[in-house]
Parts: C-alpha cells; structure tokens; sequence
C-alpha cells in the first residue's frame, strides 16, 4: 500500500506549507483537500453571488480538474463559502472519493502521498501511519493570513481576519459531518513559536520517527 502522511489542522496553522515541503521531501505526491472545497466553492459562486446549499452540492459533484486551476481560489471569499460548503454532508460525500483515490494511486507513480485538511487522519484516511495535527494561537494564525492577504495584494483587517479565523473554527469544529479534530493518534505539533524551517525540521523528525516505529508502512 502507498504510504500516507495525514496533515490535519485549522486555518493558518502551516499545515499546507509542511505537506508541500514534507512531500518534497519524501518524494511523495501531495494534495490540499482546501483546495476541493474552495474549487467547490468558487464554481458555485461562478453561478449565483450567494450560492445555497443544493448548488453547492450540485458544484462538488461536478467538479473536474481544471477547476482546481481557477483564480482566486485562495482568496478571504472564498475561503468562507468553502467553509460552508465543507459542513455540508453531500459536499463532503461527493469529494470523498476523489481523495481517497488519490492517496491508494499517487500520481506519477509516487511511493505515497502526503494530504492536508481537516478530517484526514479521522475520516479521509483512519489507516494512515503518520498523521500530524498542526496548530497555532489564534493570534499567530491573524498574523499570519493578515501578512499573506497584504503580501498578496488584497486589502486586509487584522481585526477582521482573526475574527473570521474564530469564525472559520467554530464552523469546522461543530459541523455534523467530519468535525474538525485530531485523531487519536495524531501526533501535535504546536507552530505559535517556530518559523517556517523549525516547523518543517520538526514535523520532519516525527514523520521519519514514526516510519521507524513502523517500518511496514
């Protein structure tokens, strides 16, 4: 069976620039199952200001590769209707499939892959060997997004962005359907103090010491 790293976490933790850097790596594919959502999203805003639930659904169940390649799938927008379109179920059944067919056939012939979300480790792949869970402080997280929205252009509140961080959080945590936590055995690691190349260095050193815990994965 390939080998798989399950990346859990909120929002602006880092667990999106870990998988990157940990696929890499270890020469694994990689895929931010985010990016499903807002690609989920975006389609269905492509259609309606103010997309309900049945389209939402109806844009997960359609969704294709090209649309994962769409611009502004990375933007404050999005990012809301993606977080409502991940709390409902049919969203969630209809891009199930299409992850967990990625981490049993890694493209290009890849020994494994490594996957970023929310309900990896709990639901996308129980089975996984390695499953990190990625946090940060609330604070640490606003500063961060706020520096990437400003880096990138957009217009940006730091006041604004933490709040729709809590917001982004109560959602995931309390919806019905794949709730934001970590898995039993996830290993946490907390990244309110590190920089980005700490934070790679130590989920790195798990990664590897949980492969040399279990050899057969």
């Amino acid at each position: 069976m390939p080998l798989v790293v399950a990346i859990d976490g909120p929002s602006a933790a880092g667990k999106g620039t870990l998988a990157r850097r940990l696929a890499a790596e270890l020469g694994l594919a990689h895929l931010d199952t985010g990016l499903l959502y807002r690609a989920t999203a975006a389609l269905a805003l492509a259609e309606r200001a103010a997309p309900d639930d049945a389209l939402l659904e109806a844009a997960a169940r359609r969704l294709a590769g090209p649309d994962l390649l769409r611009a502004g799938l990375r933007s404050e927008h999005v990012g809301r209707w993606a977080s409502r379109a991940a709390a409902l179920p049919g969203v969630r059944a209809a891009l199930l499939a299409f992850q967990r067919r990625f981490a049993a056939e890694p493209p290009e012939g890849r020994a494994g892959a490594v996957l970023d979300g929310r309900d990896i480790g709990t639901v996308i792949c129980p089975d996984a060997p390695v499953k990190l869970y990625v946090v940060a402080s609330d604070e640490a997280r606003a500063r961060r997004r706020h520096e990437e929205l400003q880096s990138r252009g957009e217009p940006a509140n730091y006041a604004a962005v933490l709040q729709d961080l809590r917001d982004r959080d109560r959602r995931d945590s309390e919806r019905a359907a794949a709730p934001l936590k970590p898995a039993e055995d996830a290993v946490v690691l907390d990244t309110t103090d590190l920089d980005v190349e700490q934070a790679f260095q130590e989920a790195l050193r798990i990664v590897r010491e949980r492969l040399s815990a279990n050899p057969k994965a």
